[in-house]
């Protein structure tokens, strides 16, 4: 009611001054009236001032608007069994709610078809004063045979160019000008070929003569298509034969025309042309959850796609009895399947024995609800082959699942694979019960150790364990020397190396011999909803490992193992910097982890290096450890950039939080009645088998239960560096504990500790910045410091009244290292 009144009462306001009256009351953003009175008027000029200030809150806010004008490379697609999309179409996902996205480009379209084909006038018709407009043509404009699209460059293009900008600009909101993105094309030789011609010059000179912000769309997709390189940027357009999708009819070469992986990538261009000029739209770039990182900047993950043809194996002669072997009847069908060009082998109902599987390209291996997959327990169905453990070429059993260097490939379904592991494990009497211990004797046979405290499967298996010997392939060894202990050398279950295109999805992983899922030397993986199940005290069982792969995605997965949970390796010491593979760029998102070494772990193998990890919204329950970060020297490697949010854990037996570059490869708990010594310390040169950990960003933890809340160590010669944890609440029996490292930031951590003398420990460690730390009432001693090369620690907006003593000093660490600023007597 107020506002109709206003607005009547200055229609009714004529003649001569105009002047400008700001409205910024409550929820009104740069809104304002231009109002003009008779000159006469000063005292009514004040009294429509006060008025509007009093009831602009009574305004809405506008949310602007950005208008996307262009062609089929940034038009919206249909969703439904159709691999397309428009760059347009992905770009809402980058951006926040307090903007809209209205997406007017059309398939086909120059920018004179879209004005005489009315687009640009429904485009005015809309358009608002504050809005803003991103104006991408080119593709269609260059086709001189069609005169209804045909606009040279120089000509009508330009023209048209400068009309949109102005007629943008009369309505009071903001022109962007995008030059055309790339169509992909390479010569013979692998050179990157320009098919554009002087249309983006055009657009550069209009933005120039205009002053109009422009985004090089044209530059940086030559630059990621070029660094994609002849197959792999690929992924980025519709290079998909028939059979695929119900609503796309295929097409073996399409490189004008973005998958949904392109798209993606292309938008995330945009958005980072918006911030790397600081454009006013940048305040309205999603942030990722992770510290000062963007949505668009997280990694993209190209996802598989296969044929719908389907291949069932009892269709090859498959019997579910849960007895006769299936190799065979998997080996047919997988072969028909890969014979068609691809698809789904599918695995129905019922329990199939078989020995490997082994994987080829384009296949979509699919275990129906029901299905259950059992490997064969018959050593002899394992051949000795060229594989890898723990980061080195070794020989090994071959795994029952294979896929090496083949691409499109996926595992899917709710069906069960079991590993038959414990005919293959080897187990210690103290961690079963009595009864548990004679049933797997009873059951599984074998042989035991001379002390009786340690069952192998087999003669082989133990002497094997006598040299712990990993059949490392070094000295001109092959698989053949290896045959006297080939038991010893247990198979990885699913075993993935030098392939593209990965999805797991749904299945469950169960019993497996060694590690689960190893995924090595991979790309573009996706991992989703998958289930690793093996007993807690499962030799070298981990769940998940991914060694020198990049782009990946882990997401909606559930794992309770005997060994780590989700891993993160590259190679182990000088074998691994040789082939200097790191892992990077990796999304891990909503995974529960319950029993294992560790929750999230990156090494110990990681002398190729690891990048780039963004983890999020995971749960571990049970873990040993919940965040774990473990290297030894002797590694080499750099660990940088490791952003983690939002992650809960419960009842962690050792550290919430541990960097360790002591590495014993021990379990991380120690057993009752073992003893283990502190490492020697002692400083070394530093040389390329130093290994590094730095730059790692956590926030939003919580631990309720644990045996140390947070524990750093790095080793005198190389510190850990920069660490941030910051909104952390951590229950645990021991608080902070930081030795030999420089650049650590707590901030906002409340660490609940049993034992508060003192809360937090520090030794010979520099920079090292506590701010805002809550903790028990009446604590024995908030900080104690020590070691000569302590330096630089500051307390910040901590209260300190409510402890007993605040510092402590020792070992050539003096009080004078410590500053206390803003804290609270």
């Amino acid at each position: 009611m107020f506002g109709k009144k206003i607005n009547k009462d200055l229609k009714n306001l004529k003649n001569s001054a105009g002047f400008i009256i700001p409205l910024n009351g409550l929820g009104v953003k740069s809104v304002s009236f231009k109002i003009s009175l008779p000159r006469r008027t000063g005292g009514l000029v004040a009294l429509v001032i006060i008025t509007l200030t009093s009831f602009a809150f009574l305004l809405p806010a506008k949310k602007p608007t950005i208008f996307l004008i262009g062609d089929s490379t940034c038009a919206n697609k249909p969703l439904e069994e159709n691999p397309e999309r428009g760059w347009g179409q992905l770009l809402p996902g980058f951006f926040t709610e307090e903007v809209s996205i209205q997406n007017h480009a059309v398939n086909g379209r120059s920018t004179k078809s879209f004005i005489s084909g009315h687009n640009w006038d429904t485009v005015m018709s809309r358009l608002q004063q504050g809005d803003y407009v991103m104006i991408q043509f080119g593709h269609n404009d260059q086709k001189a045979e069609d005169s209804t699209r045909s606009a040279p460059a120089h000509g009508l293009y330009k023209e048209n160019l400068v009309r949109f900008v102005k007629d943008i600009r009369g309505k009071g909101a903001h022109p962007i000008l995008i030059t055309p993105v790339m169509r992909r094309k390479f010569d013979a030789a692998g050179k990157f070929i320009d098919q554009h011609g002087d249309y983006p010059g055009v657009v550069k000179e209009v933005a120039r003569l205009l002053n109009v912000p422009l985004i090089d769309l044209h530059k940086s997709s030559e630059a990621l298509i070029v660094k994609g390189g002849v197959e792999n940027s690929k992924r980025l357009f519709l290079n998909i034969p028939a059979g695929h999708f119900k609503n796309y009819k295929g097409k073996e070469e399409d490189n004008t025309h973005f998958s949904e992986y392109g798209a993606s990538s292309i938008a995330s261009l945009v958005c980072q042309g918006i911030k790397d000029q600081q454009l006013p739209l940048v305040v309205y770039l999603k942030p990722s959850g992770f510290k000062e990182k963007s949505a668009f900047e997280l990694p993209k993950i190209y996802a598989p796609h296969f044929k719908k043809d389907s291949f069932n194996i009892l269709n090859y002669g498959a019997i579910a009895d849960g007895y006769t072997l299936n190799a065979p009847a998997f080996k047919k069908a997988i072969e028909a399947c890969a014979e068609k060009g691809g698809g789904t082998v599918v695995v129905p109902a019922g329990s199939f024995v078989t020995g490997p599987i082994i994987m080829k390209s384009n296949i979509n291996l699919h275990l129906q609800k029901g299905a259950l997959v059992i490997f064969s327990p018959d050593f002899n169905q394992y051949p000795l082959v060229v594989s890898s453990f723990e980061g080195v070429d070794a020989a090994r059993c071959q795994s029952p699942v294979v896929a090496e260097h083949i691409e499109n490939i996926a595992i899917t379904g709710e069906g069960i694979m079991n590993g038959n592991g414990f005919y293959w494990r080897p187990l210690k009497k103290d961690k079963v019960t009595e009864s548990q211990w004679e049933n797997h004797i009873k059951e599984y046979g074998g042989v035991l150790t001379e002390d009786k405290k340690m069952w192998y499967s087999s003669s082989k298996a133990l002497k094997g364990s006598l040299t712990n010997n990993i059949g490392k392939l070094e000295g001109g060894k092959t698989v053949k020397d290896f045959e006297e202990v080939k038991d010893f050398l247990r198979p990885n279950m699913i075993r993935i190396f030098d392939c593209k295109n990965i999805l797991i999805e749904g299945v469950t992983f169960e019993n497996s011999p060694a590690w689960t899922t190893h995924v090595m030397m991979s790309e573009h993986i996706t991992i989703k909803n998958l289930k690793v199940k093996n007993p807690w005290f499962g030799t070298n069982t981990d769940a998940l490992d991914l060694e020198s792969c990049k782009n990946a995605l882990v997401e909606n997965c559930n794992f309770d193992t005997g060994d780590d949970g989700i891993t993160i390796k590259s190679g182990r010491d000088a074998e691994g910097r040789k082939r200097g593979m790191p892992t990077q760029d990796v999304i891990i998102n909503n995974c529960v982890v319950y029993h294992a070494h560790g929750g999230f772990v990156v090494g110990s193998e990681m002398s190729g290096g690891v990048n780039n990890m963004f983890v999020s919204n995971c749960t571990f329950i049970g873990s040993d450890i919940g965040l774990r970060f473990k290297t030894t020297r002797g590694r080499g490697g750099v660990v940088e950039n490791i952003y983690v949010n939002n992650v809960n854990m419960l009842d962690i037996p050792a550290e919430a939080i541990l960097f360790d570059m002591y590495y014993m490869a021990k379990d991380p708990v120690v057993l009752a009645g073992e003893k283990r010594e502190p490492p020697k310390v002692e400083t070394r040169a530093v040389d390329e088998s130093t290994p590094q950990f730095r730059n790692f960003y956590f926030t939003n933890i919580t631990c309720n239960g644990a045996a140390k809340g947070i524990f750093i160590r790095g080793i005198p010669e190389m510190h850990v560096q920069n660490v941030l944890i910051e909104n952390a609440v951590l229950q645990a029996g021991e608080g902070i504990d930081i030795q030999e490292a420089s650049g650590i930031t707590l901030n906002n951590i409340t660490m609940i500790s049993k034992n508060t003398n003192p809360v937090a420990y520090i030794l010979n460690s520099d920079g090292v910045t506590i701010k805002q730390l809550k903790y028990k009432d009446s604590a024995e001693v908030l900080l104690q410091v020590q070691g000569d090369r302590s330096k630089g620690i500051k307390i910040l907006n901590t209260n300190t009244g409510t402890v007993r003593q605040k510092l402590i000093t020792g070992f050539g660490a003096a009080e004078g290292v410590v500053s206390w600023e803003k804290t609270r007597q």
